[in-house]
Formats: C-alpha cells, structure tokens, sequence
C-alpha cells in the first residue's frame, strides 16, 4: 500500500505540472487581450476626450466603443464573460449575459492584480465564476493614463482543465494564490475561501494528511508565472484504483514498445536503399497533408539519424494540429508554421531522390555525405530549441542546405559565404537565413537554366550596434508589380500577414517582434539583374543579451 502511495505521489505532482503549464499559457493569452483596445484609433480618440457638448454625442460614442468591445472580446469560444472600460467617469461596456453593480472603476492598487468575484460588487446572470483582471489604458501620444480596462475573466477555462485529471467524486482540487485565496474550486461554493498555507509543508510534490478522520494524499504544484498553486487531494482509500488502471496502461506500453522492437529488429535486415525508397514515398504523403506516417528504423547510422529526424518531425507536426484543435492559442499556428518552414517536404523529397538516383549509380561517397549534411540540418533544427544561436551555427546550416541544392543542380548553382564579423562570438535568431535562400533558388534558378551564383556576406556596421546580412543574387530578379507587393507588407503590419505566403515576410515579422521597428530586411531587386536582401539586427552577444531575447515572445516559437 505504501509503495502504491509514493508511485501516485510521484505521478500526481507531474500531471499538475502539465495543468498548471497549460493555466500559464491561457493566462499569457488573456493578459494580451487588453492590448488589442490599441488596434483602434478611434476608440483611442474617444478615451481621450475630456466633455461632451451633448449627450448624444456621449451616447454616439458609447455605442461606438461598446461595439468594437463586443466584436474583439466577446467570440463564441472566448472564456471572457464582459469587458469595462472606464474613462474620465464613463463607462463603456460589453457582455455576454446582463450584469449588475461595478458602479465605480477599479483603483490602480487594484489594476495591478487579479480580484476574485467576492472582492468585488459585480455579478452576472446566472452567478458564473469569474474574477477580474485589469489594467491601465496608457495615452503613449500624450504620456498619461487614460482609463481603466477590465476583464471579467470566466472560470470555465480552469475548470475545463482540471476536470481532465480529476477523478469524479473521489477527489477534489483547487487553485489557490500566494495567499490562500481559492480563485477556483471543484466545489464553486469554496472559491473565495483562504486556505492556510502553514498546512501545507512542500510546494510541489505529495503528501498525507487527515480530514474528518480519514487518510488523504495530498499533492500540490506551484506555477513558475502565476504563482498559483494547485492541490489535488483524494482519500488513500482510492489509491488500489489508479494502481490498477496504471498498471494496465504500463502494461499495454510495454506491449507496444516490445511490438515496435520487432518491427524494428526486422527492418535492421535491410539494405540502404529500401529504407531511402520507404522514406521517399512517406515523404510524398506528408507533402500531400498526411502526417499519420511513422518510418521504423533502428540505425545508428546516417539513415538511422535522418530516420529518427524525420519521425520527430512528423510527431511534432502531428502533436502541434492536435493541440490546435483543443487550445485557442494562436501561438501555436505560428509554431507550426516554422516547423513547416524549418523542413520543407518539398526540399526533403527533391533531395532523397538524389540521393536514391546516386545510391542506385554506386556513389557511395555522395550518398554518405549528403546523408551526413541531411542529417546535420535535421539536429539543428529539431534538437535546438533556442529562437538565438550562434552565428556559426547559423551559417552552418544554410551551408549544409546550399552544399544539397549544389548536388542536386551541379554546375548550375554556386555560392561563397564572406563574413567580417566573429561568427563564434556573435548571435542571430534561428533560421533568418534559409527562407531567403529558398526565395533565391525557387525563382532563380528552378525558372530558368543558365547559372545562378549566391553570395552571402555578414558585416558589422561601423559607428554603430548592428549586424548587417546581405543575400545577394544573379538571377531573374523581381518585377516592380512584385516588388511593391513585397515592400508594402514590409511596410504595414507583418505579424498580422505572416502567413501571407512570401517567406522573407515572415522572416521580417519575427525579426520586428524581437527587435524592434528599427530593424528587419530591405529589398531591392531589378529584373534580369538580380535581387538583394539585406537582413539588418542587433549586434548579440554574452549572456545576458541572449537571455533578453530568449524571454521575449516570439510568434513564430509560441
């Protein structure tokens, strides 16, 4: 009984771990909505007057503002059950059921923290759980604070969260801050209560203690952003249950994992070719939208990384769209987008049957190197989760890429990389480069026959902290319809137009959220002459600066 105790303490703590990640992300997206109020200047200009000559015109402006709050905040799926807006002693206002009280807007003591629904007067039809976040309404313009808004956040998220850990009716769980104040319960009737803290003696992990006599386990998990921590709480009378069910789960993965080492035993039997044809025809299906593919090979060979590469590929492809369809996080579209972009199955396919036509011609010395190369772009971009690496390691990587594509064309690619800069010693976002580089190629050279010739040059702008990386071509170059195209969305709001279908739009999206307005790419092009893209970033080096970077939210790495 104890052992079955200290194996559920261990397992409980990890799953509210998961739970109070998956809180975290909900609230880093809800802490962003306030944001969104910017998007509109004309909210912004009523926010800033100070009187009305007439009430119509307040009453105008009202619906205006109420308006645009009902179409940004309150979606179908949307956990917000109203949002408030306070202003120079009006309020603008959008919810989902009718609402009473909140006659006053909340003090700046309490826009800073989260009010649960009992610290305040405002009630909604109905009696749903929720609690308020607030935050300022800064005037960037004219340098002062404006309003008040709030959200009236539904507690149903928390719910829809816990609920798929919690065993029904045996045992219950809650979320509480740093100072005992349940902000959501199992039971509702307990939110709003304290809890004393002194009770419980960990942070995270398990304990036992005794309620009414009876034996419970105890296991908590305190979030790293919100401090919140989670109990989950169930009588040790229950525990034989989950043994049982663990056990059966242990037992049926094991069955599946002895499963797989057959399968893998037999294919270890196999010559080269057949697992680079197999892979090839995967290929084909991923690049037509089937990710339920899965390559059985137990290699430690160059076949064997690229094989394990491309199953972690596809796993992580696969695992982003299910999230997708069970998380409202946008984050996680962007993610996706990178994946696909970090490993184009069109690259992969082109190139596997190059190295299926050289492993079928004896060229053995090419097969192992562009297997070799393959699988050095495959670790890069699967086994280093930073957004910054070193430069080298950057330049690295499109020199592996371009080394495939110069197998694949021959004589008609060539390429020189020149850099004035200390690549060991400098840092770049991850993957800037290949985009860029696919550009090149696809309409210079994949659109006409005669040589096309990449050069890439890194050079540190004297007078000045900035990196300057300029991609230069000889190719078609870009016609003025295009290129306008091009510069007018480099101009307006890339974020918004990431998946606009260019590639060195998205690069410049990801490098205006890191960096700033100031920097991101340029290009100038002229037909039969070529193009040019110059990539403009920070100077980042040491530490610090790379840990400034890395905390920042990229879109494209959720």
């Amino acid at each position: 009984m104890k052992s079955i105790e200290e194996r559920v303490g261990e397992y409980i703590p990890k799953v509210l771990d998961q739970a109070n990640s998956n809180i975290d992300k909900q609230m880093s997206e809800l802490e962003n909505l306030p944001e969104l109020l910017y998007n509109s200047s004309q909210v912004l200009s009523i926010l800033r007057k100070d009187s009305y000559l007439y009430q119509s015109n307040l009453h105008n402006d009202r619906f205006l503002v109420n308006s645009y709050l009902s179409r940004t905040y309150l979606t179908d799926k949307s956990p917000i059950l109203g949002i408030f807006v306070w202003s120079k002693d009006r309020l603008f206002s959008s919810t989902k059921v009718f609402y009473s009280g909140f006659h006053k807007a909340p003090n700046f003591r309490e826009a800073e923290s989260i009010v649960l629904q009992n610290e305040t007067d405002l009630a909604f039809q109905g009696k749903p759980p929720f609690f308020l976040m607030s935050k300022q309404i800064q005037d960037f313009e004219n340098r002062k604070n404006i309003g008040t808004i709030s959200l009236a956040v539904q507690l149903s998220f928390i719910g829809d969260i816990l609920m798929e850990i919690k065993d029904q009716n045996k045992a219950e769980m809650w979320v509480m801050n740093q100072q005992g104040r349940v902000i959501y319960h199992t039971n509702h009737e307990q939110i709003g209560t304290v809890e004393d803290i002194n009770q419980y003696p960990i942070t995270n992990g398990s304990f036992t203690s005794y309620k009414n006599g009876e034996r419970q386990l105890v296991s908590v998990s305190k979030s790293e952003k919100m401090n919140w921590t989670i109990v989950h709480r169930i009588p040790v009378k229950y525990l034989t249950v989950k043994a049982e069910l663990v056990k059966d789960v242990t037992i049926l993965f094991f069955a599946i994992i002895g499963l797989a080492t057959v399968i893998i035993s037999i294919f270890m039997a196999w010559d080269v070719s057949r697992p680079i044809h197999n892979l090839s025809n995967l290929m084909k299906n991923v690049e037509k939208g089937d990710f339920e593919v899965d390559l059985k090979v137990d290699s430690r060979d160059e076949i064997g990384i690229l094989a394990q590469s491309f199953n972690s590929m596809v796993s992580k492809i696969r695992e982003l769209i299910q999230q997708n369809y069970h998380i409202e996080l946008r984050q996680k579209q962007a993610e996706l987008y990178a994946l696909q972009s970090q490993i184009n199955p069109h690259f992969m396919y082109n190139t596997l049957e190059t190295i299926s036509m050289a492993v079928e011609e004896g060229e053995d010395d090419t097969v192992v190197e562009m297997v070799a190369l393959l699988g050095g772009m495959m670790r890069f971009s699967l086994s280093n989760k930073n957004r910054i690496v070193a430069f080298n390691k950057e330049v690295e990587h499109i020199e592996n890429y371009l080394t495939i594509q110069k197998y694949r064309f021959d004589e008609r690619l060539d390429f020189h990389i020149q850099s004035d800069i200390n690549l060991h010693h400098y840092y770049s976002p991850k993957f800037i480069l290949q985009p860029i580089i696919e550009n090149c190629i696809k309409h210079g050279l994949e659109t006409r026959r005669r040589k096309l010739t990449i050069g890439i040059y890194i050079k540190k702008i004297q007078g000045t902290e900035d990196i300057i990386v300029s991609v230069q071509d000889d190719g078609t170059g870009i016609n003025e319809e295009t290129l306008e195209e091009i510069n007018s969305l480099l101009k307006s709001d890339p974020i918004a137009r990431r998946d606009s279908g260019f590639g060195l739009i998205n690069v410049h999206a990801r490098i205006l959220m890191l960096f700033g307005e100031e920097y991101g790419l340029t290009v100038e092009s002229r037909v039969k002459d070529g193009t040019v893209v110059m990539i403009r970033i920070p100077v980042i080096e040491g530490a610090e600066q790379i840990r400034k970077y890395e905390r920042k939210e990229d879109p494209f790495y959720g």
